[in-house]
């Protein structure tokens, strides 16, 4: 290209006629997926495992003294783990409050919440199905 064709496509613009003027026309393959290798093709099978199929469920045991514990409980159960609270330690007013905090938590995420115990309890995210009876005693007294 000249400086004078330069100037003029500068101020001018490009023609898109003209530049395909200046491309080779000759003939290009394609090759089509039959005339390729068939050799190994055929038996390809590729499987897709999800990232969570291989691990491992857990079950986390928590002992709380105060309420800012129940953070920790909280973020295990986000993360798809199940957790097992004993508040034997701890008052009976600050055990309710963590517990209807925990109530909250496991609804938002689809999960459950039980009672296995007099002062122990089982939450579990939506991924964990508990099944059983528990002792009537235990059924029977109000938390």
């Amino acid at each position: 290209m000249s400086l004078t064709d330069r100037i003029s496509h500068f101020f001018n613009g490009y023609d898109d006629e003209t530049e395909y003027d200046n491309y080779d026309n000759g003939s290009s393959q394609v090759r089509t997926e039959s005339e390729g290798p068939q050799g190994n093709q055929k038996n390809r099978i590729m499987s897709i495992v999800g990232k969570n199929d291989h691990s491992q469920k857990k079950i986390m045991l928590f002992e709380p003294r105060v309420f800012s514990d129940a953070k920790q409980i909280a973020s295990r159960l986000l993360n798809g783990q199940a957790a097992i609270i004993n508040f034997e330690r701890m008052d009976n007013q600050q055990s309710r409050r963590i517990v209807d905090f925990l109530s909250g938590v496991t609804y938002a995420i689809d999960g459950d919440i039980k009672r296995i115990g007099e002062q122990i309890f089982l939450c579990t995210p939506s991924e964990f199905s508990v099944e059983g009876m528990l002792n009537e005693a235990v059924k029977l007294q109000d938390f």
